[in-house]
Formats: structure tokens, sequence, C-alpha cells
């Protein structure tokens, strides 16, 4: 039955050319939420991390891989002894070649969905590697922390991510950037973090958000921070509001932003529960040509306006003040039933094609069963290829998959980094792993 439903899919789409995947994390563990990042300098250079380990307890992890994502090995010394748990994980290169890890790093959650209620210490660390993710540097820097465990009211930092401005026509070339969410006791704030020495120091954390957001993780709290930097170094930084894709800017760097609005009106972000998935999120994701003369922003997310769960992508030509109409990114028939969902964006900085990962169930009348689609689009965004990455399905058996799912392109080649429960899961055994399919569009 599994090797029909795989041939049914394989046939439905047709595997993305050159089409690979391998399992990343160790086997018997709980491993979610991948980042996956090529090296600009030299694109056979592949890092991706995750979080978990081989009890819901887990640490921060990278792998790294010298040809182009077919084969990875596992890195050390990029755990914590300092920390009970880190997540979140993102990664990073810079225009140097240096890779970076960034992550959240805490003791205990503080009470489900509304973690600034009861949160003990907690903060955002971020770990160097010099040698392509191979070994990793001992020290950490904080971009933010809260180090004791006895004050009232502490507010919990969540889903930081990190970026680097690798355009050599920048003036802020070589700065990282940090943005994430604040939960806060009475609202959910924005906040963004500038590093213009590889990561040893941070800039004080600077408020984004002009509008707050509820508490609460859920809808109306504001989550999933993404940012693109154009080739003349400005930021753009994109998030959810619960009802809409919120976007502001800064033109110097990270010092100053301008009020953040609205842009982009969506169905609710985060979808509570699909069937025998714990969660899913639709959070956006922001990308940009940032080849000379172009500067398209593209903004992709999730969401069951269609009454079941669609992607979809919004372009602007004139700097995110206007935006197109939403085009829907995958093309089974609408209104089918079928889920699409924890899509993931990258725009190719050499082509500029448009590259969108996620979870795929078009092939499963029951709408249980879901493989790993990659869409590409060679138009700006206005029509879209589909193609099987994983042609093998998996059932999620009610695990946690996750918030995200991760996708990366150079010179037409691509990495994808998602989440999948492992060959021995089931109702009682929801054990996951990482998985890394790449293909090649030359």
């Amino acid at each position: 039955m599994r090797l029909c439903f795989a041939l049914l899919f394989s046939l439905a789409l047709g595997l993305a050319p050159e089409a690979t995947v391998v399992t990343v994390s160790p086997e018997g563990g709980h491993y979610t939420e991948p980042g996956i990042a090529i090296n600009p300098r030299n694109p056979r250079q592949v890092v991706v991390v995750f979080q978990g380990g081989r009890n819901a307890q887990g640490t921060a992890n990278a792998a790294w891989s010298d040809d182009g994502g077919a084969t990875f090995t596992a890195a050390q010394g990029t755990e914590s002894s300092d920390w009970k748990v880190l997540g979140d994980v993102t990664t990073t290169f810079d225009n140097t070649g240096s890779v970076y890890l960034c992550s959240i790093a805490f003791d205990t959650l503080g009470t489900s969905s509304y973690w600034a209620h009861g949160a003990k210490r907690n903060g955002i660390i971020v770990r160097r590697s010099a040698d392509g993710g191979k070994t990793w540097e001992a020290s950490v820097s904080s971009v933010k922390a809260f180090p004791g465990a006895s004050e009232r009211d502490i507010p919990f930092e969540d889903e930081p991510r990190i970026y680097a401005d690798n355009n050599a026509g920048s003036p802020h070339v070589g700065t990282l950037y940090v943005g994430w969410v604040e939960w806060q006791m009475t609202q959910s704030v924005m906040f963004i973090s500038r590093s213009t020495d590889q990561a040893k120091t941070w800039s004080a954390p600077l408020r984004i958000s002009t509008k707050a957001g509820l508490p609460r993780d859920d809808n109306g709290g504001l989550a999933g921070y993404s940012q693109a930097t154009d080739a003349d170094g400005t930021i753009y930084a994109a998030w959810s509001d619960g009802s809409s894709i919120v976007m502001t800017s800064s033109h110097d760097g990270g010092l100053r932003f301008s009020p953040s609005r609205p842009v982009v009106a969506t169905g609710p972000a985060y979808f509570g529960e699909v069937p025998g998935v714990a969660r899913v999120q639709g959070f956006p994701n922001l990308a940009i040509d940032a080849r000379k003369g172009h500067g398209t922003l593209y903004l992709c997310w999730s969401d069951y306006t269609n009454g079941d769960i669609d992607v979809f992508v919004a372009w602007s030509k004139d700097h995110g003040r206007t935006w197109s109409a939403p085009v829907r990114v995958n093309d089974d028939p609408i209104h089918n039933g079928k889920d699409q969902f924890f899509q993931w964006m990258a725009v190719d900085p050499v082509t500029g094609n448009v590259f969108v990962d996620f979870y795929d169930r078009r092939m499963d009348a029951a709408n249980y069963r879901a493989t790993l689609t990659v869409a590409r689009s060679s138009d700006g965004g206005r029509r879209f290829e589909n193609y099987a990455l994983s042609a093998a399905p998996f059932s999620p058996v009610n695990a946690f998959l996750g918030d995200y799912t991760w996708i990366d392109a150079y010179n037409s080649h691509i990495v994808a980094a998602w989440t999948e429960t492992s060959a021995k899961a089931s109702r009682s055994n929801t054990e996951t792993v990482i998985k890394v399919g790449s293909a090649s569009f030359h």
C-alpha cells in the first residue's frame, strides 16, 4: 500500500530534477524545526540545524555537507552546559563564509501558549563556525537574556531567526541580524538586534512592531519574524498579527525602522490542529530578488481562505508599498479538501527564481499522509510548477512536527529541510527525524 501511494504521488507530480533525500538526524529521538543554508562563497557547502534529542528536552544540533547536500556529517559542539533546553534553531552564512547557529535557551517554559506567565530564565544565543559547520566555537554570545530564576513576570524570548547581509554593494555588508517575538504578560512585541563583529557582541534590542499583539502564542499574537535585505542594504521585516502580514523597513542598517503596517490580508496563520498534526502554523516568509536592478519583494504564507489549507505568494515591485493579488502556489484542484501547509520560501540570488517547499496531502483521499513538495516560479511569482521532492509518504500519527520547514537556493540548486515521523512511529511512538532533500533545476 505504501509503495502504491508513493508511485501515485510521483506520477501525479513528477520528481524534482536530480532529487535526493537523506536523513540527517540520529535514530530514536524527537527532532523538529530545521533550518538550512547554502554558503554563497562555496555553494557545495551546506549546513542544516535542528532541535531535539533522545527525549523531549532537546538541544541544538547541526550537520554539514561538502557535496551540495547529497551527504551530511553530524557536527559536535553545538550543545550547551548552561541551559537545559535549546530550540527554535536557525542558521545563516555571512559574506566571509562563517556560519552561525541561533537558538532560544531556557530551563522551563511558562504556562502553555502563555509563555510569559511563570517564565523562568531564558534568552537567545548565537554560536559561530568558521569551517563550514564542521566545528563550532565553544563561546556563545547572548542576543538577549533574563538570567535570573526568581524574578516575577519576566518576558519569554521566542522564535529568533538569524540573517546576514551578504550583498557586496551594501554599506552594511557582513552585518548579522536576529529578529524575534517577545512574549510579555500583557502583549507580544517584535524586536531586532544587530552584530557588526561576527556575533561577538549584539546591539540593544530595538522594538520594531508599532502595534503590539495579544500575549498568547495563538491567533492574535505577533509571530513568524522573517527578513530580507536588498542590494543596497535596505532591510525589510515581516510577521503575522493574526489576520494580516505586517511589514517594516530600515535604510540605515537596522538603527531605525519605519512604523510597521499591515500590507497583505490573510486568513488566520495559526491553524491549531489539522488531521493528525499536533499544530500547524502558516506564518509568512519574506524574500527578495536582490540582483542589481531587480528588488522584487515576495511574501509567502498558508491559510484556509479556500476551505482547505493552501499556500500563497504575493509580490511587490515598489519596495512593499503595494502588493499583487495572492497567487496559489499548490496546483492541485481548488476546494478539493487537501491541505498544503508549513511552507517556506527562498529566492535564488543568481537566477531570481522563487522556490517554495511545503507538506502536501493531495494524493491521500483521507487528507492525512503527506510528502514534501517543492514549487518553482521562473516568471516572478505569477505561476508555479510543482514537483515531488520526497515521493514516500509519511503518517504524522499526532506527532509534533515543529513550527516550520526551511529551503535555500543558489544558482538553480535547492536544499530543503523538514520533519517526518520515523519509520518506527505509531500512535504510541511519535519519534521524528529530520530529512534534507536537494534538487537541481539547471
